[in-house]
């Protein structure tokens, strides 16, 4: 498949004198952790994100892994080609759908300014507020045209959409328009709360949840503390991701994204990776981005784990690594494909190059065959876990963070 994108122009009269955000401008205060985040991705035609938006608002509702005193939203326009104009900004407490708590309507700011613009390839912290509770609103207003937005395509939550200006509004009934997309925004920080140091959930579709109940926070990072871990929990899954090769539609290469969407979180101390299955699986074949991508060797990948490693290992940060998941049964599956499968997990298990090694394979394979997932947490799709697969990895996870 060929990507084509239609970029649309924004007026530079439209645009605010004003750009307060430049690339790669962070606040590095070390009080601050993470409580929710996402990776973003490319402008995509299969959501809102190729026309961006115009006399429009969003809002977009998550829920924050901890709660703090006060919380500060990051919102990011890396894949942006030109300066993006909020006009006006809230955080609320969510009252269910699109509706929010009328006396939890907070006005985000950036440096006191309701409105702001961000520049191309730049992301923004706004000011701090009083919390809202863990079930939490964002809504952006967007007067002019924003151009293709900055997204993350498999949000498996939904997005509402009215027109005109609604980002005070309490009321769903704007809000007739609904996507599976989250739209510009990256991250939401707490203050400290406690000691606990936030874990990133790192990786690919099976991070991001692909194939759990849509609204329901059923991913694996969402469910580890139903399962017994304390402490924030943040997840940077991309569906489609790979280790190896960058994708305009599958993302950036987690080699490539692995500083920005792990190391850059405030209070990162722990990461989880899973990755690996998308390079196996479309290895010497054509990705969804019409790219033909080379065969991969268990050697390439291996050198890839261990670039992270090291990543991390120079910012102080415990690295988990998870064996790939079976597939046996998938689109993706093939005998060469198993071996790959089978040498790097050997790897992953008896290497010691990971500071901590979670086996999921073993925990979701079907009895007496490691090649296959167990009918119980098959979604259907042979690659994918359900729900109850999803919490079987939290359950799997939760005691190797603990250590």
């Amino acid at each position: 498949m060929t990507v084509r994108r239609r970029w649309i122009a924004v007026p530079v009269a439209a645009v605010a004198a004003l750009v307060l955000v430049a690339f790669g401008v962070r606040d590095t205060e070390t009080s601050w952790s993470s409580a929710w985040a996402t990776a973003v991705q490319y402008p995509i035609y299969q959501n809102w994100s190729a026309m961006g938006f115009s006399d429009q608002t969003v809002r977009q509702v998550i829920r924050l892994s901890q709660e703090g005193p006060e919380v500060r939203v990051r919102l990011s326009n890396r894949y942006g080609e030109y300066p993006l104009p909020v006009a006006a900004a809230t955080v609320a407490a969510s009252a269910g759908g699109a509706a929010v708590v009328p006396e939890s309507v907070r006005g985000l700011t950036v440096g006191g300014r309701s409105s702001f613009v961000i520049a191309p390839g730049g992301e923004m912290v706004s000011d701090a507020v009083r919390s809202v509770g863990a079930q939490v609103a964002i809504t952006l207003y967007f007067a002019q045209p924003t151009g293709p937005a900055t997204q993350h395509g498999q949000a498996l939550a939904t997005t509402y959409r009215a027109n005109g200006d609604h980002a005070a509004d309490p009321s769903a009934a704007p809000f007739t328009d609904t996507s599976q997309s989250w739209y510009y925004l990256a991250g939401v920080d707490t203050l400290r709360s406690s000691t606990d140091d936030v874990t990133v959930a790192f990786g690919d579709s099976l991070t991001d949840g692909y194939r759990s109940t849509p609204d329901t926070d059923q991913r694996y990072p969402d469910q580890l503390a139903a399962v017994g871990h304390h402490g924030p929990v943040v997840n940077a899954g991309i569906s489609g991701n790979r280790l190896l090769t960058d994708s305009t539609v599958l993302g950036d290469s987690a080699l490539a994204r692995f500083r920005r969407d792990v190391l850059d979180q405030p209070g990162v101390g722990t990461v989880v990776v899973m990755i690996g299955i998308n390079d196996i699986g479309l290895s010497g074949s054509t990705g969804p981005d019409g790219v033909v991508f080379p065969p991969v060797s268990t050697d390439q990948l291996i050198t890839g784990f261990r670039d992270l490693i090291a990543q991390a290992r120079a910012k102080g940060v415990r690295i988990v690594g998870a064996t790939i998941l079976p597939f046996a049964g998938s689109a993706y599956f093939s005998p060469e494909r198993e071996r790959l499968r089978t040498e790097v997990n050997t790897w992953i298990r008896e290497s010691g190059a990971f500071d901590a090694m979670v086996d999921l394979e073993q925990a979701l394979a079907a009895p007496g065959d490691r090649t296959r997932l167990a009918d119980g947490f098959d979604s259907g799709d042979h690659l994918h876990p359900n729900d109850f697969g999803y919490r079987a990895i939290a359950m799997v996870i939760a005691p190797a963070l603990a250590t």
